[in-house]
């Protein structure tokens, strides 16, 4: 069958009572818009009887594919389930299986990515309908996280978002990675955009996160912070800073060293013990920025990855604002096919 236009990836986890209704309210925003569509359904090892109700769903709607997990990895390992599955589809659609999404937001998602020609659409829950403390946490996350990746968007923790197809293909989500995608995006010169979106409180089942998501959001903001500055320069970031140590090292040493010639006693000064501890320290982050360049080079070379990707969508054709011959003009430069056609015709006047 052929790929279709439009895929919907939909993690989840304990949500049997959220599933039909979630089902049909995508058929339901999707059948209008003229576009072949699937829905993939990744049931993240739910305990409850999630996959049973996706399974059975799969009879009335022809569309819907079923993933099911052994046991729960987490919305991000889900949420790569659904990428690999829906890898042929033009554009594919995120969004969180607890009916808080609003479906029928799609369409609009799909014509806001064709009129402004964005690889990436988010979601942004303006009006978020959820308990003033979790919005109040999510708003300071997001505050931080602008600052650490540089990509300003306002809501970075809203599922409901949409990608073309062909930016998931070079994109890998690993750990808790599904709320930073916009910034992993960008890393590729993925154009985005955002878009107000519904949200609902949740009517059925309990949220899945505690308190323990905030440490995990933090130490994968570290992570990424890393991979996004120094991916294919780690040298840079041990380097950097095993010379601060290992320069005011050396000139410790070299200080006590001159005493110790003219006869001081050094083998008791704390300055000692410190001026070898930041030798070793910095000698070991220099092995370790040398070990990353090799490791960097392992992780690229032999499996044939680029340090770059190439946009396999050119965008459409246009006439350029000013002419290339009125740029020479204002230059006052002749072409330089006029002057060599000039001097070929003064040679044959001169032979004539």
């Amino acid at each position: 069958m052929p790929a279709p236009q439009v895929a919907v990836v939909v993690p989840m986890y304990n949500e049997e009572e959220n599933a039909a209704l979630l089902v049909g309210r995508v058929a339901d925003a999707l059948k209008d818009t003229g576009m072949t569509w699937e829905l993939v359904a990744v049931d993240d090892g739910s305990r409850d009887n999630t996959a049973a109700v996706l399974h059975g769903l799969m009879a009335e709607y022809p569309q819907l594919k079923v993933l099911s997990f052994r046991r729960n990895y987490g919305q991000t390992a889900a949420m790569q389930a659904g990428f690999d599955a829906a890898k042929h589809a033009d554009v594919v659609v995120t969004m969180d299986g607890d009916l808080q999404n609003d479906p029928y937001d799609i369409p609009r998602m799909l014509e806001t990515m064709k009129e402004t020609g964005a690889d990436m659409v988010c979601g942004w829950r303006k009006n978020r309908q959820d308990e003033a403390k979790r919005v109040w946490i999510s708003k300071i996350a997001n505050k931080i996280l602008v600052k650490v990746t540089g990509v300003d968007i306002h809501d970075n923790g809203c599922s409901l978002k949409a990608y073309k197809g062909e930016l998931l293909q070079d994109l890998k989500i690993y750990g808790e990675m599904h709320r930073f995608i916009p910034a992993v995006a960008s890393q590729f010169g993925a154009k985005i955009v955002e878009l107000p979106v519904n949200h609902a409180a949740r009517q059925f089942g309990v949220s899945k996160y505690g308190f323990d998501r905030t440490i995990r959001v933090a130490l994968d903001m570290v992570q990424l912070y890393f991979f996004r500055k120094f991916l294919h320069r780690p040298m840079h970031a041990f380097g950097y800073v095993g010379l601060m140590l290992l320069v005011p090292g050396f000139l410790m040493g070299a200080y006590l060293t001159l005493l110790k010639l003219f006869g001081a006693e050094i083998g008791g000064r704390p300055l000692l013990m410190l001026s070898v501890l930041l030798i070793v320290v910095g000698v070991q982050l220099l092995a370790a920025g040398v070990l990353g360049e090799m490791l960097t080079r392992i992780y690229h070379e032999p499996q044939g990855r680029k340090q770059y990707t190439l946009r396999k969508t050119l965008p459409a054709p246009m006439k350029p604002s000013r002419p290339f011959e009125k740029v020479l003009a204002e230059a006052k430069v002749k072409p330089a096919v006029k002057k060599t056609a000039a001097k070929k015709g003064g040679k044959a006047k001169k032979k004539a």
